[in-house]
């Protein structure tokens, strides 16, 4: 019997190799860049399918990838030649207890799954801003950030896999706990999240309003005076440079957030509405729809290039003109679709959090976000997005004086097209003086490098 006839006589989940149906739907990504032909693909059951499949690769000598939303365009959850271990088929669903106000949700679902089963008991947690996607361990902001802080600073509980099964919480594993939050991939596969879920109501005030170019300067003004006086936990806001409408002309969306009635709403942002959007499209709307407001745009099936960056704060008028210009004539080519997002969440709850209590640092900055999609192929193609996006954020990273941005807008597919991880060095900026730590934890947990798929931490 060979190695993987051993390993499907026990495996209770599916086993797909290339010459499989549906082989080619299982290695398809959000991002029809991050695709990589793996010589294997395991869509897992449970922990224990988890634990076999690592165990494997190991004895197998096969890089390994972890696919929960599949989300990221650098390949990170891909691996050519490789085994990827996939959540996304039989890992993917959300059980919520209201009276203890948890989700049990698995490592596979998306934030659709879980928005949805926890508003139907009046109940939410910090997610990401578009709902196709899985982001926990990176961070996590979200239109919720205001109030709770970070997807990691809601997570109670997770059972995870490294070949060994454990559950990892604030006294189980501690030390583990606190590396995964913030730590990404590098230790193990989660198949379960325990994530404290908070009272939210039914409908919240959301959605884009449409301003031409040449209102830049007054949003920028009216931008300056909205966070001197310190926006409520209950606002939040993204604004996109872009090009859009008639004649693909630049402007400026700003997707507005307030968690309460369109009435209180719109008096919180009168000043905004005073200069009179082209479209308005701000309205009151059920909140499992919130976060799919972007799903237009950011749909499956496109090559995507992303790449963050922290801004500089305030941002200057001038860097603001400068960055649309450029928005402007980087996505003349109607092939291109350029999107520069500047993410206003309230912080002050995420930065309270001391910046030794997670792996993730604190003290955050607005973030930057470059997003750059196209439905042509070829390696110029490739190569157009990934240095439209470099340029874009490089304006923002000089201004900051900082060279790296939001983890889970990186990497910056240094890699693209096959590996979809970053150099050591990156990862040592990324998390500052928590590295010497995470790099003890990494020697413990993952001495052999088996999960190298994002900021490589090495082992002490």
């Amino acid at each position: 019997m060979s190695a993987l006839q051993a390993l499907k006589s026990t495996f209770k989940g599916d086993l797909l190799t290339p010459d499989d149906d549906g082989y080619d739907q299982a290695i398809a990504r959000w991002a029809r860049n991050a695709a990589r032909r793996a010589a294997i693909v395991a869509f897992v059951k449970d922990a224990e399918d988890v634990s076999a499949a690592i165990l494997y690769a190991k004895q197998n000598n096969l890089p390994i990838a972890i696919k929960g939303g599949g989300h990221n365009p650098s390949g990170a959850s891909s691996s050519e030649g490789g085994l990827v271990i996939d959540l996304s088929r039989h890992l993917n669903t959300a059980r919520i207890d209201p009276e203890k106000k948890l989700g049990y949700v698995g490592g596979g679902a998306i934030w659709e799954t879980v928005d949805k089963a926890a508003i139907q008991h009046g109940l939410a947690t910090v997610g990401g801003t578009v709902n196709h996607i899985n982001l926990v361990l990176g961070g996590g902001y979200g239109w919720l950030s205001g109030e709770h802080g970070l997807a990691i600073d809601n997570l109670a509980t997770i059972i995870t896999a490294d070949g060994t099964i454990r559950t990892v919480n604030e006294t189980e594993h501690p030390d583990l706990f606190w590396a995964i939050r913030g730590g990404g991939s590098n230790f193990g596969v989660v198949t379960e999240f325990v994530l404290r879920l908070h009272p939210q109501r039914r409908t919240v005030f959301a959605g884009p309003a449409v301003f031409p170019g040449d209102a830049l300067q007054n949003i920028h003004d009216v931008t300056l005076a909205w966070r001197k006086q310190g926006p409520s936990p209950k606002e939040g806001m993204i604004q996109v440079l872009t090009r859009g409408g008639p004649g693909r002309q630049p402007c400026v969306v700003l997707f507005m957030f307030y968690n309460g009635s369109e009435e209180e709403a719109r008096e919180v942002y009168k000043a905004f509405f005073d200069l009179k959007p082209i479209a308005d499209q701000v309205k009151e709307i059920p909140y499992e729809e919130l976060n799919a407001l972007q799903n237009k745009i950011a749909g499956p099936g496109q090559n995507v290039y992303l790449r963050g960056a922290f801004a500089p704060d305030p941002i200057p008028q001038d860097l603001l003109t400068r960055a649309l210009a450029r928005v402007a004539a980087l996505s003349a080519p109607d092939a291109y679709t350029v999107a520069l997002l500047i993410e206003y969440f309230p912080l002050s709850v995420a930065n309270a959090v001391p910046d030794d209590a997670t792996a993730y640092p604190r003290g955050l900055p607005p973030n930057v976000l470059a997003a750059v999609y196209t439905r042509e192929d070829g390696a110029a193609v490739l190569t157009y997005i990934r240095d439209t996006a470099r340029a874009l954020t490089d304006m923002f990273a000089e201004a900051s004086g900082t060279k790296i941005g939001y983890g889970n807008y990186s990497p910056d597919s240094d890699a693209l097209p096959t590996e979809g991880a970053v150099p050591a060095d990156k990862a040592k900026e990324l998390f500052g003086a928590n590295y010497p730590r995470l790099q003890q934890i990494k020697k413990q947990y993952d001495p052999d490098l088996v999960f190298r798929k994002w900021f490589n931490i090495t082992p002490a």
